[in-house]
Order: structure tokens, then C-alpha cells, then sequence
């Protein structure tokens, strides 16, 4: 992604559009049973972006979750049309997590791991080049250099 492009995506009626002004952090595929059962399918995939670069234009709700484990989430979607379009996580600070498929250009951003892989469906076959991780992984272990520096450095800022 260039300095100053953009990256934009939509909910499927139209009424909500956003933009990203920064390359994405980070993508992975969820087969959790939390994101089996609010996707309706066999996973989903997300994209992590600093919450200073998404910009929404249109009405938006959300909702608190509550996940297995305890850990809270709000997610947010389309007033008209309901499409699921972000989530915030209590425990990913500075961080949010767009669903991947309602950005415009969403093939540019295949999963980097996927996670949870414990809950796969067992018809769903993973080619050996896939990262997978059984439960969830360590991202500084995981994510690219640059990712990670990137992320801390808005930390820094965002917790003075």
C-alpha cells in the first residue's frame, strides 16, 4: 500500500462505507465457535488496523459479546442492512479488527495464520504452506517486523 492510498470497503446495502488510511497490521482466519456461530459459517477471516486509521461514513450500531473464554468485544454493523463490518476488543488496545470480506479489495489480503484450528470442521482441509495455530498465537512471535513496530509505537502515544 502506497503512503497515501487508501483502503475502502462497504456494508452490502451501501449506506456504510469506510476507509483505511494505513496498511493493515495483520490478517487471520478465526474457526473459533464464537466466530462459527456469529459468521454462520465455518470461519472468518479479519484484519487488524490501528483504530486511528478507520474511518466509517454511515449509521452504525453495535452490541456487546461475550466470548468463551470471558473476554468482551463490541462489534459493529450497518444499522440497515446488518452487515458485521468491525469488532473492538477489549484486550486488542489501540487495535481494530475489520471483517476482511467487506473490504473492496479483500482477495490483496489472504489469511497470514489461522487460528483456533482446534474447531475446524473436519471436512475443511488446509493445505500444508497454511500457518495454522490450534488455539490463538503470540504476536510477537507472528507478526511481521513492521507490524509489530508500528504497533508499538501507537501504543506510545496513545497511553502517555
Amino acid at each position: 500500500m502506497k503512503k497515501n492510498e487508501s483502503l475502502t470497503g462497504r456494508c452490502i446495502c451501501g449506506q456504510v462505507k469506510y476507509r483505511i488510511t494505513e496498511k493493515p497490521l495483520f490478517t487471520q482466519a478465526c474457526h473459533c465457535k464464537d466466530c462459527k456461530i456469529i459468521t454462520g459459517s465455518s470461519y472468518v477471516i479479519n484484519t487488524s488496523v490501528l483504530d486511528n486509521t478507520l474511518i466509517i461514513e454511515g449509521n452504525i450500531s453495535s452490541t456487546e459479546l461475550k466470548a468463551g473464554s470471558g473476554a468482551t468485544s463490541k462489534a459493529y454493523f450497518c444499522t440497515k442492512c446488518g452487515t458485521y463490518i468491525y469488532t473492538d476488543y477489549a484486550s486488542a488496545v489501540g487495535r481494530l479488527t475489520v471483517r476482511t470480506k467487506t473490504l473492496d479489495n479483500s482477495e490483496s489480503f489472504p489469511p497470514q495464520v489461522h487460528i483456533f484450528t482446534k474447531d475446524k470442521d473436519p471436512w475443511l482441509k488446509l493445505t500444508d504452506d497454511v500457518i495454522c495455530f490450534e488455539k490463538m498465537y503470540d504476536p510477537k512471535k507472528t507478526w511481521p517486523e513492521e507490524s509489530l513496530k508500528r504497533y508499538g509505537e501507537y501504543l506510545k502515544v496513545i497511553n502517555k
